[in-house]
């Protein structure tokens, strides 16, 4: 069982614990999940509701129960044979706040913290300001204002015995040189602190200093538990209190003297000088690939592996790392080593070890890195691109052009936002990789007068047009895949970049992986080189992520079902044999990788996703809508003045979209309270896609007006009195896409439940997901109506009626498929995979496959693009039929357990989807 038969995620945080989870497993047991796959459980940000900002990654999280709590889950899953995978989170530690030792000590010693060199910092930062130091763009507002408004003081803390300056929820730790400075304030302590100045001079080496820090708090806590040394220390604190000038200048000139320079939070896209995850001030980036950074914040999840607690772990964004595939290897090592230690009732063979990776066009993950593949990403694109009818993309981009007056393809969008991200966002960044860059020039006379400016220059044409997440380069040199992506780059970049500058472009591409590094003869001018591309490869996935999932998927609209996290807009479909290829590729490299079809990041449920693709085989009929809706709402747009409208055409276009995307199942027209309550979950969805959009609003620099005039159109809209119109035409729309939209929600279903891989199942999804971009997907689950749906579940029964408003139509067959997936493992796990081919008038609405394993054969027909194809129910097949490679005499339906006749080497498709959008057989 060391490889999963089934995944189901669960998202941990305060409403929902460790504990809690124990009611769960005997309800994922019996719908057929071998492993609970949990959201990170290491100790993280007080009030986290995620887990990926972990400040301490020795335990497990206090809030969500604590280490006991996690074994009572592991003996509960184990009592039902079932596992137990973990999401780490190796790239990124939470900063900021009180809560983080290792960093709260790197700001206390600076350079000279034993930490210093487990977060990526640039000590030597060119910027006067900075030398030695660290940028904190933590606060609320500009520094003079926030010292002026009295918004840091000095404090002390008496149970360390230490000072530290306050900003609301920050704590800044004083660095301990100034201790004797600060205490001289006060005549009273002036012996103390000459005394405390001595001991300083007399110590060397960091060991000692560190010591002589501890006794000096010690005498310190000892003073403040006296009358009069308690009084001396206010009185120091006083002294620096900003009410009066001098103050506010002493305590300046003391903020100045720190290891890290207080600046506002806007500051930092241009002059952070730190590793950041994404654009997120308060994540910082961490060496993992240091030996001792490794092993310290593996410990915990290297023991939890050993005593048998957990059986695998997803990766957390392995982009962000210095040397994924090194980390990758010397991770399944580190796991390996520890099996033999592993308790008798804990699953045998290889730890189970899978990446979050975003795959671009046809890149895949590299096969020496020994992972068992990705969480899947790249099946939920292509599954939902084979259910869109690649005939409705001309009229639906004719649509999106004509409402938002966008011509742009999705790629050039895509640069756009690189190029806005570049110059706004990761100014930083960038700075630090034109540094390194210009350091290589300099470090040989051939390319000594290389200016850093004409680096700037080319290298942002690079990296707009850069095509995948990143290079993986380091001092062996690079593959055939990196050099495919930099020349698509290069050949992209090339007509951007000037005559002159032409030769530099060449050389950037050389020295950013056209090179192997080991081939350099001087040591320090390799190191160089492998610094600039180190930080090149640091910079390029946040980029991608943020101008494609986080900007571009909210500014290009024909069809949202396509703006998917792992999915590429600009290709609007996937044919049945693209998809059958993808298959076939997975199962021959990574026959073990997660296959998702919604996840925490998800920007749309998928069955949202689902609903939407039937536009893709009406887009005629949807496009007169929009144009009618447009028409008629005009004069509800609030008018902001100088030709501006809230929400703007684009926005608005995209809105319909959501809102007949997402439309609960049950909603009725005259439900006025329902409208309200569905009306201000899309007005969250709204505002966050208008400020990713980043146009008339941003998370940076919120327009409130705009925001505000969004939101009252929506409303007015959604008003089943003032609108009542709309909102039995948006009814009409949700009545015609739903039953196309749960063939293909089915579909998506037993395609991810049967195609070579292992299954993964997002909380709650059994059901009909129609939820909309986080936090709105990541909301409670409510179990209690999934365990009586399943206690009551009869498959033949809801099939046959089809019972899809109710939603358990979509959760027994998730049920009977898992059975059928433990009963036969070998013919998941191993199992060959054979396309099949249909022929007659309606054979492009199947994708059909067979599982082939040791004489047995499974059989997996799923109907596709059913608004313009046969319907459950209908008559409309006729003469369509599978090809069989083989004659099965009897085949037994998996979904009823009756029996199907084979006998010949067709199979008639009036017979396996004449009253079901999904078959699977299994052969007697």
């Amino acid at each position: 069982m060391s490889i999963p038969r089934a995944t189901a995620r669960l998202q941990f945080n305060s409403d929902f614990t460790l504990g809690d989870a124990l009611g769960v497993v005997d309800y994922y047991a019996g719908l057929g999940i071998s492993h609970l796959y949990a959201s990170p459980l290491l100790s993280a940000r007080k009030g986290s509701t995620h887990g990926y900002d972990i400040i301490d990654p020795t335990r497990i999280s206090p809030a969500l129960g604590g280490e006991e709590a996690l074994k009572k889950l592991v003996a509960r899953l184990r009592q039902r044979g079932m596992g137990l995978l973990l999401d780490i989170v190796p790239n990124h530690m939470g900063v900021g706040g009180p809560e983080n030792p290792w960093w709260l000590d790197v700001l206390e010693w600076g350079a000279g913290s034993r930490y210093a060199h487990w977060f990526d910092i640039d000590w030597n930062s060119p910027d006067p300001a900075l030398k030695g130091k660290i940028l904190l763009p933590f606060l609320g507002a500009q520094y003079g204002d926030a010292l002026k408004d009295g918004q840091i003081e000095l404090r002390f803390d008496d149970a360390t015995g230490g000072f530290w300056f306050a900003h609301y929820d920050h704590r800044f730790p004083m660095a301990p040189s100034t201790y004797a400075q600060v205490l001289a304030s006060d005549p009273a302590l002036c012996e103390t602190a000459a005394s405390m100045r001595d001991a300083q001079d007399d110590q060397a080496g960091a060991d000692a200093a560190l010591r002589q820090h501890e006794a000096n708090r010690a005498m310190l806590r000892s003073l403040w538990s006296k009358p009069d040394g308690r009084a001396a220390l206010e009185r120091v604190l006083a002294h620096y209190a900003v009410d009066t000038p001098d103050g506010l200048q002493r305590l300046h000139a003391l903020l100045e003297q720190q290891h890290y320079r207080l600046t506002w939070w806007r500051n930092a896209a241009e002059e952070i000088n730190w590793r950041r995850f994404f654009e997120v001030s308060d994540l910082a980036g961490v060496r993992v690939e240091d030996d001792d950074v490794f092993d310290a914040t593996h410990a915990c999840i290297l023991r939890l592996y050993a005593e048998g607690v957990i059986d695998g772990v997803r990766v957390d964004h392995v982009d962000g790392m210095a040397r994924p595939a090194h980390y990758c290897r010397r991770l399944r090592e580190k796991l390996e080593a520890l099996t033999d230690q592993r308790p008798p009732d804990a699953p045998g063979g290889a730890p189970y070890i899978v990446i979050e990776k975003i795959l671009t066009g046809d890149e895949t993950v590299r096969t020496g890195w020994k992972v068992h593949g990705t969480t899947g990403y790249e099946f939920m694109d292509q599954v939902s691109g084979v259910l869109h009818d690649a005939r409705g993309a001309d009229a639906l981009q004719h649509l999106w052009v004509e409402v938002s007056g966008d011509a742009r393809d999705f790629d050039t969008h895509v640069q756009t936002a690189r190029r806005q991200l570049l110059a706004e966002n990761f100014v930083g960044e960038t700075d630090a990789l034109v540094r390194a860059l210009h350091a290589v020039a300099r470090s040989d006379l051939a390319t000594r007068d290389v200016s850093a400016s004409s680096i700037r220059r080319v290298l942002t044409e690079l990296l707009v047009t850069f095509p995948a997440y990143r290079t993986y380069v380091h001092d062996d040199g690079r593959d055939h895949e990196d050099q495919a992506l930099l020349q698509t780059a290069l050949d992209e970049a090339r007509p951007r970049v000037r005559a002159a500058d032409q030769p530099l472009l060449d050389l950037l591409a050389r020295w950013l992986g056209g090179e192997t590094p080991s081939s350099i003869a001087d040591a320090g001018a390799r190191a160089l080189r492998l610094r600039a591309i180190t930080r090149f490869q640091q910079l390029t996935p946040p980029l991608a992520a943020k101008s494609v999932e986080d900007t571009a998927f909210y500014r290009y609209g024909r069809l949202l079902s396509r703006n998917e996290v792992g999915g590429d807009p600009g290709r609007f479909a996937f044919s049945v044999e693209a998809f059958h290829n993808a298959n076939l590729q997975r199962l021959r490299d990574f026959p073990h990788t997660l296959l998702a079809t919604a996840t925490h990041d998800h920007k749309r449920g998928e069955d949202v996703r689902a609903r939407l693709a039937v536009l893709s085989e009406l887009p005629q009929a949807w496009s007169e809508s929009v144009r009618k809706w447009m028409t008629q709402h005009q004069p509800l747009r609030v008018d902001l003045g100088a030709g501006q409208f809230a929400p703007s055409a684009a926005d608005q276009a995209m809105l319909y979209q959501m809102i007949v995307g997402a439309w609960p199942l049950h909603l009725a027209p005259e439900d006025h309270d329902g409208l309200r309550a569905y009306a201000e979950r899309v007005a969250d969805w709204q505002e966050k896609a208008s400020r990713e959009a980043k146009r008339q609003t941003s998370w940076v620099m919120p327009n409130a007006a705009y925001e505000q005039g969004s939101r009252d159109f929506l409303m007015r809209l959604m008003d089943g009195a003032s609108c009542a119109p709309f909102i039995r035409d948006l009814r009409t729309w949700v009545d015609r896409l739903a039953l196309p939209g749960v063939c293909n929600s089915l579909t998506q279903t037993v395609l991810r439940l049967t195609s070579p891989g292992v299954p993964d199942l997002y909380q709650g999804a059994e059901f009909w997901d129609l939820s909309l971009v986080d936090p709105d997907n990541r909301r409670l689950v409510d179990y209690d109506a999934r365990r009586s749906a399943l206690a009551a579940a009869d498959t033949q029964q809801d099939f046959d009626r089809m019972l899809w408003q109710k939603a358990q139509i979509k959760q027994p067959l998730i049920q009977r498929v898992l059975q059928l997936r433990a009963e036969h493992p070998a013919l998941f796990d191993e199992g060959d995979y054979i396309p099949l081919q249909a022929r007659g008038a309606k054979s492009g609405h199947v994708v059909a496959f067979l599982r082939r394993h040791q004489g047995r054969t499974l059989l997996v027909a799923a109907l596709r693009l059913p608004a313009q194809g046969p319907q459950p129910g209908s008559d409309e097949w006729g003469d369509t039929e599978l090809l069989l490679p083989e004659v099965v005499a009897q085949w037994t339906d998996a979904l009823s357990d009756r029996t199907v006749q084979g006998g010949a080497q067709t199979l008639p498709l009036a017979t396996l989807l004449g009253e079901r959008p999904v078959a699977v057989l299994v052969s007697r």
